[in-house]
């Protein structure tokens, strides 16, 4: 992407992401270290070493607010080639943020809201960045099948990935870590597939490469 590009999707992830926002730059190095020792006590997140997802969800919390902190320097091969936008950064972090997103989704339900159970589902709003992590993290490397054999315990978890836009075809993924289509047999689809290759279209991003 050239810059106003990435700056728009910087702000419209935010915009979107609300209350539970990723800073792209922590998320960028967990997932660069996650590729490097998937499922080895190195892995930032992977299930084989806790005993349930919320542990596994809170020692990746702790890593990834010492990389949101500057806190810990990452090694050299994970960093740079990252969007950062320390400004936005700064403000995304703050809990007046936080809690005026959180405070707008209950306005929300208060006035469309026509049954008193849908309110149990605000918490989904409220963490969605984190709670999505955790799904694909995993499931990803503990339920489904593998077309790979990476070294690892990724798994393709088919058809569920359709439901998080192509991202539980993990074993795929840690095959052609570069590769912007995850599906690979006739059965698999990856949903953002057609995306990229559109935004790729219309000028917006440039691809490379399709296959690494």
């Amino acid at each position: 992407m050239n810059k106003f590009w990435e700056r728009f999707f910087y702000f419209f992830t935010f915009f979107t992401q609300g209350a539970s926002f990723l800073n792209p730059r922590a998320y960028a190095i967990m997932h660069r270290m996650h590729h490097a020792y998937s499922d080895t006590e190195k892995d930032p997140h992977s299930p084989h070493f806790f005993k349930d997802v919320w542990h596994m969800t809170m020692k990746t919390k702790d890593i990834y607010l010492n990389y949101v902190k500057y806190n810990v320097e990452p090694e050299k091969a994970f960093r740079g080639n990252y969007p950062e936008w320390k400004w936005m950064d700064k403000i995304s972090d703050t809990w007046l943020v936080r809690l005026t997103f959180a405070a707008l989704y209950i306005l929300f339900y208060v006035k469309f809201a026509t049954a008193w159970w849908m309110f149990i589902l605000l918490p989904i709003h409220f963490f969605m960045g984190p709670v999505h992590g955790a799904i694909v993290n995993w499931c990803g490397h503990k339920y489904g099948y593998s077309s790979h054999d990476n070294d690892d315990h990724s798994k393709n978890t088919v058809p569920i990935d359709i439901f998080l836009m192509g991202e539980l075809m993990q074993n795929n993924h840690h095959k052609s870590p570069n590769s912007i289509n995850f599906a690979k047999k006739w059965f698999e689809f990856d949903p953002t597939f057609p995306i990229i290759k559109v935004m790729h279209f219309m000028g917006i991003i440039k691809v490379r490469k399709e296959e690494a």
